[in-house]
């Protein structure tokens, strides 16, 4: 096959896809890559649902090089989530940069591109670490761009190849990889994208896929639609066809036997072919039409069919009761999971909580969303966990109705403390910012897990006690590991303690705990708090 002299909007469009593709396959080896041994965000998902949104972003094969870049790098930063798909969203703005005003790039031109990506990538992070994703970016590119490339192809091969030696020498620049034994997974995840984009520019397939990916059914709101109501908007239909050698040969389909029937119903039309599946999507007024057709060649592994005007129809409402609500000067945004841990930053003050948090980070365009909810001149953002506080701060910087200040909270006992200190009597934004900051430092916060895997003397399903990444005890009986946790902290240097446990853990057990504090820690005024919360068996907060 010969190579590709220049690479266009659509061949840039196709590389994308096939990075996500790769990237897909992959993520769960990504995510097993994980250093600390309880659920921490998953690299993998996080990554893929920021390159989603850049391979679904692009609306025409007819747009040049710079336009498809642009909407694929602005995709990827509001689909952002975890420090590493903002770290690869920045990367890709970077690209997007690179590639302004051109219709089509050579060799030389993508190098430059790489290169300002990594530019990007490093400007994103305050405190550049080295031995992670942003050194196997750096190393690749500038191999790259000194190779003496003779395509494009030729560039992306001198980058895999360069970010394959990079990768294996992370444990050397990370003590933390190598006492884990692991390459680093922000790193292994931008290899995998690397390797697809290069299968995607040797693609055969038209048109890059519109590629769904879900963590949870949104609820809808089935009002909004009744039996008065007009379609206006069709139905967004989304298939999952595995064809059958008993209705044609899989082999030799061609995906444009579809796409050239669902242009004549629909719009909004993608469709790729791997094997001997099917993957579509389109809007159309007559969705039985589109299962109709393809049941000619295949069957259905997954069907999805929503009425998008429903969504219409929440966003105007949305828009509506953004106009009528009075602009209030100042409120609060909080990232958090568990029902009571959600309600009791409310109480504290919160206007809005997102849900996320450990294994469930939010994405940039989560929090732009609630931003605009709560309509407040200065919006005050607690991330609650270490793994959002870069993408909240993206979204603060792209938000540009109101004055957003993140207090990095870096877990929920941080956030808590500095909520709970909130006071708006002075009026002034950079004040109540500085006293909401020092109101966490002094905090301890020690939470108690379960392993997800072997690490040193600890073991699959025994339960760990630790702060920040620090484990000071395990144990494999809960309480026990809890009671030991205790004795490690430094109790007597303060006098509240709050304990928050966790859905698998019962009442009476967390009374247990009760009792071991004022038995054995006297004078503490101990608050308890069912937090109804995933991961996390306990959280102890010292105040």
């Amino acid at each position: 096959m010969d190579k590709t002299e220049r690479i266009n909007g659509i061949h840039f469009a196709k590389m994308v896809q096939g990075g996500c593709e790769n990237l897909r396959s992959n993520a769960q080896a990504i995510n097993d890559l994980n250093v600390f041994p309880i659920p921490d965000g998953d690299t993998g998902d996080n990554m893929l649902l920021t390159m989603i949104g850049g391979a679904n972003a692009v609306k025409s094969q007819e747009e040049s090089l710079s336009q498809a870049a642009r909407r694929i790098a602005d995709g990827m930063l509001l689909s952002a989530r975890g420090n590493s798909g903002v770290i690869l969203s920045q990367f890709f703005d970077g690209i997007a940069d690179g590639f302004e005003g051109i219709e089509d790039a050579d060799e030389k031109q993508v190098s430059e591109a790489l290169c300002e990506g990594v530019r990007h990538a490093y400007n994103a992070v305050m405190e550049p670490c080295e031995g992670t994703i942003l050194t196997v970016a750096k190393c690749s590119a500038e191999f790259a761009a000194e190779n003496h490339s003779e395509s494009p192809e030729d560039v992306l091969r001198s980058f895999i190849s360069e970010g394959k030696r990079t990768l294996d020498k992370t444990p050397e620049m990370l003590p933390v990889l190598k006492k884990a034994g692991v390459v680093d997974s922000g790193g292994a995840g931008l290899l995998y994208i690397a390797e697809g984009m290069l299968k995607g520019l040797n693609s055969d397939s038209e048109i890059p896929a519109v590629l769904p990916y879900s963590q949870a059914e949104s609820v809808i709101d089935i009002d909004l639609f009744d039996e008065n109501s007009i379609l206006e908007y069709g139905y967004c239909t989304e298939l999952l066809v595995r064809l059958q050698n008993t209705k044609t040969d899989p082999l030799s389909f061609q995906i444009t036997t579809v796409t050239d029937y669902l242009k004549t119903i629909g719009d909004s039309v993608a469709a790729v072919k791997t094997g001997t599946l099917i993957k579509l999507h389109v809007h159309t007024m007559t969705p039985h039409l589109v299962l109709s057709f393809c049941q000619q060649f295949g069957e259905f592994l997954k069907v999805k069919i929503e009425n998008m005007s429903l969504q219409h129809n929440s966003t105007d409402l949305e828009k509506e009761k953004a106009v009528t609500e009075k602009r209030k000067a100042y409120g609060v945004v909080a990232a958090c999971s568990g029902d009571g841990i959600k309600e009791l930053f409310m109480e504290r003050g919160a206007d809005l909580v997102i849900d996320g948090g450990q294994s469930m980070n939010p994405s940039c365009e989560d929090f732009l969303n609630a931003f605009d909810k709560v309509n407040a001149e200065v919006i005050f953002v607690y991330p609650n966990n270490s793994n959002v506080i870069l993408t909240a701060n993206q979204a603060a910087q792209i938000y540009e109705k109101s004055d957003i200040r993140v207090i990095e909270s870096r877990n929920i006992g941080e956030g808590y403390s500095s909520l709970s200190m909130l006071c708006t009597d002075c009026q002034d934004a950079d004040t109540i910012e500085k006293e909401l900051t020092e109101a966490m430092h002094g905090v301890v916060t020690a939470e108690i897990s379960q392993s997800v895997r072997d690490i040193g003397n600890i073991s699959i399903g025994d339960y760990i006690g630790f702060v920040g990444k620090d484990i000071i005890s395990q144990s494999q009986e809960r309480i026990v590991c809890a009671y030991d946790t205790i004795d490690k902290l430094p109790m007597s240097r303060f006098d509240i303690c709050i304990l928050i446990y966790g859905k698998d853990v019962s009442q009476g057990e967390a009374r247990f705990l009760v009792n071991y504090i004022e038995r054995n820690y006297p004078g503490k005024e101990i608050f308890t708090v069912n937090g109804m919360q995933d991961i996390y068996d306990y959280i102890l907060i010292l105040e």
